[in-house]
């Protein structure tokens, strides 16, 4: 997909997310004074937009410095807002970077059931081999052969090999065995998909502990990146599930789906806010091409309805 067409279905996935926001800074903000008032107001659309505490309240803050005591029309608004979400986005909008060196950059898969765990790694095969290089697919959620069976489909529609192991066999002893033949092999990239059971916390944090201490047999420094993957229709929930992720293991990045079919977008911007790890990419739809790099300004303009180009 054209670079634009993403830009296209970013800003319609977000339609909802936008229409939160916007329809209420066009109630509030048709020509107007910037006074206590009116940012207090612009502070409740912002927290009911999802943005977070911390966020709306930095955003706030440097309206009142630029902007108080002056008359705002709504577009104004939009406008500003645009590149203050963009600021906050602008640090944490970094690519994920496959070190060819490695043979393989090994990707820790992690996250919620039900998140995309498995369709990101699928797609991100498919980007990686159409880049030339050769990515192996690891099915580490030996639990479920529904996610077993989809990442076949995967491995099928992208030509790269998957490596599985018998219904709930030893996810770790699975990761080790992989990653010898995926070297055996000269692969650049192993991702490697995981249980996502959180209802079950100590169990996962064991199992997860286990995978990562039985590779650094093979290799110390793996995994090389540990991506969490979160589904943005959970809105604040995701916030809660880095913080556990992260009591879990060492998450370098995060990847963010269903952003076509959610109304709290928001949840990005207090991601950043709150946490400051890497977005390396979003997903607004089902297809491969769906799945891109994100871009802050892009995003910030999508958020808050603003036509314009992707830059």
């Amino acid at each position: 997909m054209a670079l634009g067409g993403f830009f296209n279905k970013l800003k319609a996935g977000l339609t909802r997310s936008t229409e939160k926001l916007t329809s209420g800074i066009t109630a509030a903000f048709v020509k107007r004074t910037l006074d206590d008032a009116a940012l207090e107001e612009l502070e409740e659309l912002l927290l009911g937009a999802d943005l977070g505490p911390a966020a709306a309240s930095d955003i706030v803050e440097n309206f009142r410095k630029s902007r108080f005591g002056r008359s705002v029309t709504d577009q104004e608004i939009k406008d500003a807002l645009a590149e203050e979400i963009a600021k906050i986005l602008e640090p944490v909008a970094k690519p994920l970077i496959i070190n060819r060196s490695l043979k393989p950059h090994v990707i820790l898969v992690v996250g919620v059931n039900g998140n995309g765990k498995t369709t990101t790694i699928g797609k991100l095969a498919l980007q990686y081999r159409e880049e030339g290089l050769r990515p192996v697919l690891v099915a580490g959620d030996t639990f479920r052969a529904a996610a077993v069976e989809q990442l076949q489909v995967w491995g099928d529609r992208t030509g790269a090999p998957v490596i599985s192991g018998p219904p709930n066999s030893d996810a770790a002893g699975l990761a080790f065995d992989a990653m010898t033949k995926a070297r055996a092999d000269g692969a650049d990239v192993l991702l490697i998909d995981t249980a996502g059971r959180l209802h079950n916390k100590s169990a996962l944090m064991e199992e997860l502990a286990k995978i990562i201490r039985v590779m650094r047999k093979q290799d110390p420094t793996a995994p090389h990146s540990v991506l969490l993957v979160l589904d943005a229709t959970t809105g604040h929930n995701a916030l809660e599930q880095v913080r556990v992720f992260k009591e879990m293991v060492d998450v370098t990045g995060l990847i963010v789906t269903k952003l076509d079919g959610s109304a709290r977008g928001g949840i990005v911007v207090a991601l950043a806010e709150d946490y400051g790890l890497p977005v390396h990419a979003v997903g607004v739809g089902e297809q491969a091409g769906d799945l891109r790099p994100f871009a802050a300004m892009d995003f910030a303009r999508g958020l808050v309805g603003n036509v314009g180009q992707s830059q």
